[in-house]
This record gives C-alpha cells, sequence and structure tokens, in this order.
C-alpha cells in the first residue's frame, strides 16, 4: 500500500471517527441502533464533574431549570462561555424535580402576557434545540368556571390574551363536557360546571428532561456545571460583589447571579440583604398509582385551588394551594392532603378507590405581587431572578433568555423590563390575581 494510500485511509478512519462521535454523543436514530446492538455501553456522561475554576467571567448560583437555561442561553445568545452553575445538590433535585409540570401562557395582564407567551415559544422549538426530548405535550389547559360571574371573568381574560396574541377559546357547558367526559358534571354537584376557558396551545413537559436538556447543552458549550457545591459567602470589594465562598474554595467572577428559587432569602442574608419583598412558602403535589388513558387535557379550577393532568406513565399529578405559612420544608402536611383530594373527587369522583403513590413539596419564593423578579441588583456586580411563585416551571426557558440577557448587557430586555426589583418601592405592582400586597394569597 502507497504512502497516499495510508494518507487517505487515516483522513478517513479519522472522519470516521469524528462523525461516530458526533452520533454517540447526540441523541438520533443512529446513536440508539448502535447502542442497543453494543450493550448500551457507548453512551457517555451527559455532562463534565469538573473541578471549579479560580475565576470566571459570570457564575450563577443555583442550578434549577432558571439556572441552567440562564448558563445555556448566555453561551448560545452572548458567547459568554467562562462561566459556572454552581448547585448545592445534583442537578434535578430542586424544584425543577419538584412540579406538576404544567406549561401555559394564558395570563390577563400585559407584562405577563408577552413573557410567558415567549416562554411557550421557546418550549415549541426547544425538543430540537437542546437535541432532547423534554416531553412538551401541547394537551391544552382548562380553566373551569363555577358560576357564571367565573365563566364572565373567563372571558374577560381570554379576550385579553387574544389581544396579547395568545391563544385563547371559551367553551359553555356542552363543550367543557365533550371535551373532559370525565368530570362530574351535575348541576347540583359541589363545584357546578358553567363553562371553561381553554388555552389550546398549553400542556405538560416532563419536569427532569428540561433540566437535564439544558444542562447537557449548556455543558457542550463549555459552561462548568459544578454539583455538590454550596455557596456559603460572598466576596466583596466596598459593596461590589466580585464572587462567592463556596464548601468547594473561593470562587472570584466578574458577574454573580443568584437564581435558588425558595432559597433566595438565605442565599442574599450571605450577601448582607435582609429584606426582599419574598416569603417562602411549601407547595405540595401528588401523584396516583398509573391508570389507563383517562384525563387528555390539565384541569384546574374546583373553587378553590386545583389543577390536575396525567403524566404519560399514567399517574394523575395534581395539586392545590400553598401552605400558608412560611417554611423552607420539602414535605407536605395532611389539611392540605385532604383539601386537595377533595375537591379532585368532587370533580372526578369515579377516582376515589385509586391509591395515591407519593407526594412532595417545593419551596416556592411567593413575591408580595404574584410576579417574577428579574433585574441587576440589588448590589454591583449582581444579579437577581426570583419570586417565581407558582410560574416557574412554565417560565424556564423565557427566565433563562431574558436573565442571560440582563447579565449580558446590564439591562433588561423589554419582556423583563416591568419585573425589576424595585418596583415595590414604587408601588408599580404586577399583580394578575388582584390578591393585593400578601405573599400567600398569590
Amino acid at each position: 500500500m502507497s504512502h497516499c494510500a495510508l494518507h487517505i485511509s487515516g483522513a478517513r478512519l479519522q472522519y470516521v471517527s469524528e462523525l461516530m462521535e458526533i452520533y454517540v454523543t447526540r441523541f438520533s436514530a443512529w446513536a440508539l441502533a448502535k447502542n442497543a446492538l453494543t450493550g448500551n455501553k457507548g453512551w457517555t456522561n451527559q455532562w463534565r464533574k469538573p473541578d471549579p475554576k479560580p475565576e470566571y467571567d459570570a457564575i450563577i448560583v443555583g442550578g434549577g431549570g432558571h439556572g441552567l437555561a440562564t448558563a445555556y442561553y448566555l453561551a448560545k445568545e452572548h458567547g459568554m462561555r467562562n462561566i459556572a452553575v454552581l448547585e448545592k445538590g445534583w442537578i434535578g433535585g430542586g424544584n425543577v424535580g419538584r412540579n406538576t409540570t404544567i406549561v401555559r401562557s394564558n395570563y390577563e395582564l400585559r407584562h405577563n402576557a408577552l413573557f410567558y407567551e415567549h416562554s411557550m415559544k421557546l418550549w415549541e422549538g426547544l425538543s430540537r434545540e437542546l437535541n432532547y426530548n423534554v416531553m412538551f405535550s401541547q394537551r391544552g389547559v382548562l380553566n373551569l368556571a363555577h358560576s357564571p360571574e367565573e365563566l364572565d371573568a373567563h372571558a374577560i381574560r381570554g379576550n385579553a390574551m387574544r389581544l396579547n396574541g395568545v391563544d385563547a377559546e371559551l367553551l359553555d357547558r356542552d363543550e367543557v363536557q365533550k371535551f373532559v367526559p370525565q368530570l362530574d358534571m351535575s348541576r347540583d354537584t359541589r363545584f357546578p360546571v358553567h363553562g371553561g376557558l381553554l388555552q389550546p396551545r398549553a400542556g405538560t413537559a416532563r419536569h427532569d428532561a428540561i433540566a437535564w436538556g439544558f444542562a447537557r447543552a449548556a455543558d457542550k458549550l463549555g459552561v462548568d456545571i459544578i454539583e455538590n457545591c454550596q455557596v456559603t459567602g460572598f466576596l466583596k470589594d466596598g459593596d461590589q460583589i466580585i464572587g462567592v465562598k463556596t464548601s468547594r474554595g473561593e470562587i472570584k467572577a466578574k458577574k454573580t447571579a443568584v437564581a435558588v428559587a425558595g432559597s433566595t432569602s438565605e442565599v442574599m442574608r450571605l450577601a448582607g440583604i435582609k429584606k426582599l419583598p419574598i416569603e417562602s412558602h411549601v407547595l405540595q403535589a401528588f401523584v396516583t398509582e398509573g391508570l389507563k388513558p383517562a384525563v387528555n387535557t390539565v384541569v384546574t379550577g374546583g373553587g378553590g385551588h386545583f389543577y390536575m393532568s396525567q403524566s404519560d406513565k399514567g399517574g394523575l399529578v395534581f395539586g392545590g394551594e400553598i401552605d400558608k405559612y412560611n417554611s423552607y420544608a420539602q414535605r407536605g402536611n395532611l389539611p392540605v392532603v385532604e383539601d386537595v383530594t377533595t375537591i379532585m373527587l368532587a370533580l372526578f369522583p369515579q377516582f376515589a378507590k385509586v391509591r395515591l403513590l407519593r407526594h412532595w413539596g417545593g419551596i416556592m419564593d411567593m413575591s408580595m405581587d404574584g410576579s417574577p423578579i428579574i433585574t441587576k441588583g440589588p448590589l454591583p456586580g449582581m444579579y437577581l431572578n426570583a419570586g417565581w411563585c407558582y410560574g416557574g416551571f412554565k417560565a424556564t426557558p423565557a427566565s433563562g433568555w431574558c436573565f442571560a440577557y440582563t447579565i449580558a448587557n446590564d439591562e433588561p430586555h423589554s419582556l423583563n423590563a416591568p419585573f425589576r426589583l424595585d418596583r415595590f418601592s414604587k408601588a408599580y405592582s404586577i399583580d394578575e390575581r388582584g390578591a393585593g400586597p400578601w405573599a400567600k394569597l398569590h
């Protein structure tokens, strides 16, 4: 064999090797077939396990969905690659793995509607963008109306949604019965159904998948994802934040962002910020044993606060109100269990004998007006993402997208400009529910 032939063969071998590496590291039909035939031994770790560097251009405290999405969009949209995400536990172990997976943009107020609709559009292309199936299922979200007055309120919200470019359909009683035939439509029931507001493009996604998908995609862009790295303090030069102290040593950064959901108040106290317009409350959720397909959409309502869907594994996933007292416990209590299941059985009495498989609690960072905070500050060199209340999961892509823009440009995007921290001192609330300045009521 000639030297030229050897050279060509070597080049072909290198090309085939690189091609195989692409197919193995990316999820594809080829990768699935190859690994199925080789005992699934070719799969690599989905993200690296690096040691922290002494310094980064940006640090994101919090490795939940919002923190990982922020890191991904910082790298992808703004070209920042020297980034670290610091997670005190493991990826998927916080609120991103403790929720009811609902995705919607059915808001009445314009600021909320535009922001969450941007998130919805990102969700619609996310699996393809991340090369990771986030299992986004646009099965619709139906808000039930239990009185003529509530149906009128739904009509007002639906019209506002349409004016803001969001899909909405007002259903009468017969249309609701046709759409969700499992509902108890008796007129003498505890929660009589008079109609409902449907957002057809809304639905559910897989909570773990969104964390893993963003982690994997951010890692491919060079982001360091550092697990088991708890922040214990902040490094300061005067009032300027210049990094963090962690359980794995000090790490300096030009920009330090905090996205830790229900732990916001505790983490910000480490920086000397003792007062924030946020309270932490527990939100419980539940899942039953697996059933055959029974509910083909997300149903919310009940005269209280109730929401339910059926997972791809068949379990009924449902939840209700937060616990009304402040807590950092990731567990629930029996009064809420009784309240939520009572509403569920009033609407779906046929599920009375279904066994409850498990329930859990997530820590909600409830803001005083029920809307989020995505802002620069409150100290120089610091950026804050918090106050998500019930809206954290569905906001994950837009939250990361807007927070990344704010960090990279030192100013907010028009989508998150209204969600400033100082709106509370200026009496400019974004109160979707109209509950007033009480965190526990949102």
